[in-house]
């Protein structure tokens, strides 16, 4: 096995203190690090300053998924308190009620159990799969999604740390969605995109390039950490995508003419390598991806990515390093760690060009 899929040699040294607790109080004043892979040089920028580095003929590529408030809070028939994280949406025309769910408590599940939330839901547990993971048949589906935004939480990624009462909490429904956000049924934000705002975009659009969205609906898996010591062997979950015909067009288009295809964050990188993977023409198309990106792959669609600085030996940080080099992207952590830059899902950005 060589050096490049061991899993060692993706880890980092970073600070607690460097994980972002919260957003920065204005979306573009982030701080963005510009990484040149041509050069192997990298710079200290502001988020803000992004449009002055797009231009005509660029295409920026976003994912237009919206995170739901999939944790309840409510107890047993017993009185036991419990909490569930729902892993699956579902529109509300679709009328199953059984939904895949994460759940805690005190005692462990059992079939057949009754549980009840806040606002008058209830349901049952019509299985468990193990590792916490139950499937919930929940009793009115129109009522599950009143509740769940009346009640329910965003689930937001396990190292951003929010006490039961935290008044950040409120903040979160709000900040933990990208402004363009529009399809609801992602349990994680792309968060690459969290930088944007719309006068950006209107500044950026001024200056020749051209946005276009996709859906990939991200799931818990990404959260799943990697435990096989040769990278090729990890497996990441299956998530749901939709590439409609306008940015199939685009992005085909832009190709051609020589434009870049910015990719804004992992899950955009991911949907548009797997429907390139073939190369030719993209077509419109929807259904799931499991591709999983590390080094040696090669990149069929994406020219540039935005992209936040990932956890030590995840599979998000295998894909980063894919596109602009193991050694180099270290030496970017290496800078970011020494400047202070703020680390993960609220954290700061690179550009890599």
């Amino acid at each position: 096995m060589t050096i490049m899929f061991e899993i060692e040699t993706y880890d980092y040294d970073l600070p607690p203190e460097l994980i972002a607790q919260a957003p920065c109080t204005e979306r573009d004043r982030s701080r963005l690090c510009l990484v040149d892979r041509a050069t192997g040089t990298y710079s200290d920028r502001s988020f803000h300053e992004f449009w002055s580095l797009v231009g005509r003929g660029d295409l920026i590529v976003v994912n237009d998924t919206r995170v739901f408030p999939a944790k309840l809070r409510g107890r047993k028939a017993s009185g036991g308190k419990i909490e569930v994280l729902i892993l699956d949406h579902r529109d509300v025309g679709e009328c199953e009620a059984i939904r895949r769910c994460l759940m805690k408590s005190s005692k462990g599940p059992v079939p057949g159990a009754r549980l009840f939330f806040e606002g008058g839901l209830s349901g049952r547990i019509e299985s468990v799969l193990g590792h916490g993971m139950v499937n919930v048949a929940f009793e009115d589906v129109d009522l599950l999604e009143s509740v769940l935004d009346e009640f329910g939480r965003v689930p937001l990624p396990p190292y951003i740390k929010r006490d039961e009462d935290d008044p950040r909490c409120r903040m979160d429904r709000e900040r933990y969605q990208t402004v363009y956000s529009r399809l609801r049924g992602s349990v994680a934000a792309p968060t690459a995109g969290l930088h944007f705002t719309n006068p950006l975009m209107q500044k950026i659009t001024e200056r020749g390039a051209r946005f276009v969205s996709l859906t990939l609906h991200v799931g818990y898996g990404t959260f799943k950490p990697v435990r096989v010591s040769d990278i090729r062997r990890h497996r990441v979950d299956e998530e749901f995508f939709e590439v409609g015909a306008s940015a199939a067009a685009a992005i085909n288009e832009t190709k051609k003419r020589g434009g870049r295809v910015i990719a804004v964050g992992t899950t955009v990188v991911r949907t548009l390598e797997t429907v390139g993977r073939h190369g030719g023409d993209i077509e419109p198309q929807s259904g799931v991806t499991e591709l999983m990106i590390s080094p040696g792959h090669s990149f069929r669609v994406v020219d540039a990515l935005i992209t936040n600085f990932h956890l030590p030996r995840s599979s998000l940080l295998f894909l980063v390093c894919a596109f602009a080099g193991r050694d180099l992207i270290l030496r970017v952590y290496e800078h970011a760690v020494r400047n202070r830059y703020r680390f993960f899902s609220y954290g700061d950005a690179m550009f890599i060009v």
